[in-house]
């Protein structure tokens, strides 16, 4: 419970700091966006008008007040009106968010099956070419920009092989270009996390084990490999998914798609202050979320935690000695077999070993 309710501070922690952060600094911005947006000589509005609207926007109030009632705002689901249209930043909000949210779970999880079979053909192979090939396909992936890739598919499966139409898609195929655009930068370093895992857990004493028992290599594979490989992968995953934020707003952009990618780049374009924060809260809020759900799902995934936290849990009622701390040991290593290896890995288990001869001691009777 303790380790859940520090990690949930420093998730409240985050998201107060990043708020803040980005308030000051869209506050910093040169210009005023109330004039910007009503100071146009065509508008004929008149300086009292124009400051009207300030006062009605609460711009003309001190930083310090406008931060106070925008945390107060936030905190009740008001995150006030646009000043570019005037219409309600939730409304726009739940406008855009579902169709970003569709891109960025596909686009995820497309990005995971390509990590998983990059990672695994890498490793496990038929030959060593096709290792080495697929070895160096995620720095490729890598080094190619968002906006560069949705532009190479466009140019190629819509106007020269014309297999992705551009006007007129339905809902599906409008959906094949920016999902594969926004996957391949992800899929990359999830699959670099994931073959360095699996080459470190392949090292380990306990596959060696069940390689003697005479398991094959499917069931090594996926059965013991797999399960303690993925787990630095769940957590660049979920580090990773800034990137697909990020990812998401230029892929929107690129191929012209209603979205929240879309709604930030008007408002940066007009400086909109209520729509940005309302952004960044949103993805911060997501982010947080997301490593947060990762973190308080590892202890569930690997046996060696939930040992190591029962251990520090009776640490802390009194030191019972090295007894204490061997059992403790014992427990854990019990744990991760039976969390690796199992009870059966699909052989014959070897057979016992022969008694060793006792050993007379030597005295008394000679």
């Amino acid at each position: 419970m303790s380790y859940v309710l520090r990690r949930v501070g420093q998730a409240v922690l985050v998201l107060a700091l990043a708020y803040t952060a980005a308030y000051l600094l869209l506050a910093a911005l040169p210009g005023d966006a109330v004039v910007a947006r009503y100071g146009s000589p065509e508008l004929g509005l008149t300086p009292e008008q124009i400051e009207a609207i300030r006062e009605s926007l609460g711009a003309d109030q001190p930083l310090f007040v406008q931060y106070v009632r925008s945390i107060a705002g936030f905190l009740t689901g008001d995150f006030g009106y646009s000043v570019a249209s005037g219409a309600a930043v939730s409304d726009l909000i739940a406008t855009a968010l579902p169709p970003t949210l569709t891109l960025a779970a596909l686009g995820l999880a497309l990005a995971v099956f390509l990590a998983v079979t990059i990672a695994f053909t890498a490793t496990y192979g038929a030959g060593g070419v096709l290792r080495r090939v697929f070895r160096g396909i995620p720095p490729l992936f890598v080094s190619l920009p968002v906006f560069w890739i949705g532009i190479i598919l466009i140019q190629i499966f819509s106007f020269r092989l014309g297999l992705v139409p551009v006007i007129g898609a339905d809902p599906v195929q409008a959906l094949i270009l920016p999902v594969v655009t926004l996957a391949i930068p992800i899929a990359a370093p999830l699959s670099q996390v994931l073959m360095r895992s699996i080459d470190e857990v392949r090292e380990q004493p306990f596959v060696a084990v069940v390689r003697a028992r005479g398991a094959s290599t499917s069931w090594l594979l996926w059965r013991n490999v797999a399960r303690n490989a993925l787990l630095p992968t769940l957590t660049m995953a979920g580090l990773l998914f800034g990137e697909l934020v990020g990812g998401a707003v230029v892929t929107e952009t690129v191929f012209a798609r209603a979205g929240i990618g879309q709604l930030t780049a008007q408002a940066v374009a007009n400086r909109d202050t209520p729509v940005l924060l309302a952004v960044v809260v949103i993805s911060t809020v997501a982010f947080v979320g997301i490593n947060l759900i990762v973190d308080l799902l590892f202890p569930m995934l690997d046996a060696r935690l939930r040992a190591g936290s029962r251990r520090r849990g009776a640490g802390g009622a009194g030191d019972a000695g090295p007894a204490t701390d061997a059992a403790a040991a014992e427990r854990a290593v019990d744990e991760l077999v039976d969390a690796t290896v199992g009870p059966s890995a699909g052989a014959t288990p070897a057979p016992a070993a022969t008694p060793a001869p006792a050993v007379v001691a030597r005295g008394g009777n000679r």
